[in-house]
């Protein structure tokens, strides 16, 4: 962490963020389950997905391309499947219902599925899935987003980054839980660099001319311009099979468009054919799979658990003493940040100050 990064308790980030969405007219209910997904986020140390995206719904509250207000619609609803329209409403408590819904069939019906069409940014993708696991079942959870990945040897961004979150019960002290977009870098993981004044790798990012791009800052407003695109898993062309996250981006998009009519590719790009603003429509889908419809669900976590523990326990690279499995890093990382508190540098303390002044919150004064 550079030198002007600050430590914030986590209660208090955590009711900052439900007072800045109370402020905007979201709902109490909505408010608590919008800043609980994005301190999970913190928690596990995704600071892109985090309060450092907090002023990301602000922006676009004020700017009249996300309703505070509005309430999802179940449009159909049959057996183990659900239809949900968002009606552009907050994506996070919109999520949060849909697996919940997805949840209740799983028990009923042994699989739940729920996709959702015309809502918003839902946050860390693996939170949805997580829920699943508290109740014993396996989550899982896809999601579109406006364009910023381009398609094998292409140099436009189509496709979003397109997240897939996947997590199962173990015995262990922590689930398997599997979160990452289908492009290299998230724009997320971007806009922390631009926070902190630091270059990318290249490799992430591309220009319009084929070029690899390293500043952030410009790549946020060429990524704005169609002048840039993120690389898919694996990177340009198909050398390192690029061709895979292109692919399992395209898979993303499908879930979350043809089984639910909704928009997709540069329609989810927030604007409207005449240039103004729109909200930007983005499809979300929930799978969620009770175990005791298969196996006892204490059979799967050890069965699970012996998967996890079977990778750790295999021979290590020269230099390297540990190997991880997905959910590990996430679950000391809380320890960590729950002792210590939430890293807030200085450009991230200047949003949240543009937010508490314009919003009238008070309160907070003494952390930023």
């Amino acid at each position: 962490m550079d030198n002007d990064t600050i430590y914030i308790p986590v209660d208090v980030i955590h009711a900052f963020m439900i007072d800045t969405f109370k402020a905007q007219g979201v709902s109490d209910e909505d408010a608590q389950i919008c800043a609980d997904v994005l301190i999970a986020s913190d928690l596990r140390g995704i600071e892109s997905h985090g309060v450092g995206r907090l002023k990301y719904y602000y922006d676009r509250i004020q700017m009249g391309v996300q309703f505070p207000t509005a309430q999802m619609e179940i449009v159909k609803d049959e057996g183990a499947t659900a239809l949900i329209d968002g009606h552009h409403g907050m994506g996070h408590p919109t999520a949060y219902r849909a697996m919940k819904l997805a949840m209740q069939k799983a028990k009923q019906y042994g699989v739940g599925a729920v996709a959702v069409r015309n809502t918003t940014h839902f946050g860390i993708a693996g939170y949805y899935p997580l829920m699943a696991v508290k109740e014993g079942l396996i989550g899982f959870t896809v999601t579109n987003a406006r364009p910023s990945i381009t398609p094998t040897f292409g140099a436009e961004p189509m496709l979003g980054t397109n997240p897939i979150a996947f997590a199962a019960p173990s015995d262990m002290d922590y689930p398997f839980c599997f979160d990452g977009a289908t492009s290299i870098c998230q724009r997320g993981k971007v806009e922390v660099a631009d926070r902190a004044g630091k270059p990318i790798p290249a490799g992430w990012v591309i220009s319009s001319e084929g070029e690899l791009m390293t500043d952030p800052a410009q790549i946020l407003v060429d990524l704005g311009k169609n002048k840039a695109a993120l690389l898919p898993l694996g990177g340009a062309g198909e050398l390192f099979a690029g061709y895979k996250g292109y692919g399992l981006a395209t898979m993303v998009e499908i879930l979350c468009a043809s089984l639910s009519n909704g928009a997709f590719l540069k329609d989810l790009l927030g604007f409207a054919p005449d240039g103004s603003r729109r909200p930007f429509m983005v499809g979300h889908f929930f799978l969620a799979i009770d175990i005791e419809h298969f196996i006892p669900l204490e059979v799967s976590r050890k069965v699970t658990g012996d998967i996890m523990r079977g990778l750790q326990a295999a021979r290590k690279e020269p230099g390297h003493d540990r190997i991880y499995v997905a959910g590990e890093k996430e679950y000391e990382k809380e320890k960590v940040i729950r002792e210590q508190g939430v890293p807030v540098n200085a450009n991230l303390r200047k949003d949240l100050q543009t937010m508490r002044d314009a919003l009238g919150i008070a309160g907070y004064e003494a952390y930023f």
